[in-house]
């Protein structure tokens, strides 16, 4: 959900709050809690603590800090940029049962009910999204059966073999929008696993075209561990008989390992690119 502000009035009009919406939530401030439960924000601030204190809720997951402009309280005509903590419906809605505020059930009632609209709205754009896509997707599939069957005599085996793997890229594209890409792979057979030293050695080829001291920096020895770990049996069995799985697996390992400072993303697609030129298996 994008960044939205939503007006929520009281049922007896003597409140009037901006609201902020996203990440699936509403967000408000202390201030403005103190304003819709009419409370001294001291109060509010202690059932916050409290809330936090007794570890009703997760103050990493439930507050923000948003950025916003006022007015500049020395210079007059100037701006100034703040940041103000702002947490979502949970704490809300906890603070609203502690101080028992009718308000509170009115804001809860009002702010689900526009979650639940939002909910709606993105589910059906993003249908439409997926059908537009997937109605591009056969245009291009038609355009290329048309190459195919125009330039029989004209084009070469390298040029229809490109038509070829083009068009099943877009086919993976189609499988991949309607999450029914295969899991296991296909492609069994005796595996090249590429050195340690040697995916080091590409890695500095990448370092050296990217200004970034930070980039490829080890922060541990866990790249070590990612690349051997696709190897991995269980009794006499492989873990991840295909090549396809032992390459998804090497891309997940090092992504989710962080093994370097900065670059982990771009160094774990070269890893997966290079394992699978090394097995001859990235054009199928």
């Amino acid at each position: 959900m994008e960044n939205k502000i939503e007006i929520f009035k009281s049922s007896d009009n003597r409140i009037e709050l901006k609201v902020q919406f996203d990440e699936n939530t509403v967000w408000l401030s202390q201030r403005q809690m103190a304003e819709l439960f009419g409370r001294d924000r001291t109060v509010i601030s202690r059932h916050i603590s409290n809330i936090f204190k007794e570890k009703e809720l997760n103050k990493e997951v439930v507050c923000a800090i948003f950025a916003h402009t006022t007015q500049h309280g020395a210079i007059k005509g100037k701006k100034q940029v703040s940041e103000t903590e702002f947490y979502n419906l949970d704490v809300i809605i906890s603070v609203g049962y502690r101080v028992k505020s009718q308000r509170g059930t009115q804001f809860r009632q009002w702010a689900t009910q526009r979650l639940k609209d939002y909910l709606i709205q993105g589910y059906a754009i993003n249908e439409k999204r997926l059908a537009q896509k997937q109605q591009e997707v056969e245009y291009l599939k038609t355009g290329i059966r048309i190459l195919n069957r125009a330039m029989t005599e004209q084009t070469t085996d390298e040029e229809f073999e490109m038509l070829r793997l083009f068009a099943k890229g877009l086919s993976l594209l189609d499988d991949y929008d309607h999450k029914s890409l295969d899991r296991k792979g296909i492609t069994q057979q005796e595996t090249i696993y590429p050195t340690v030293e040697e995916y080091l050695k590409m890695i500095q080829i990448m370092y050296s075209e990217i200004d970034s001291e930070l980039f490829a920096k080890p922060k541990d020895e866990s790249f070590h561990s990612s690349v051997n770990q696709i190897k991995q049996y269980f009794g006499d069995t492989e873990l991840y008989p295909t090549i396809e799985e032992k390459a998804a697996n090497l891309l997940y390992f090092i992504t989710k390992n962080h093994s370097f400072v900065d670059g982990n993303k771009r160094i774990a697609a070269a890893c997966f690119l290079y394992f699978m030129e090394q097995n001859k298996a990235l054009l199928k």
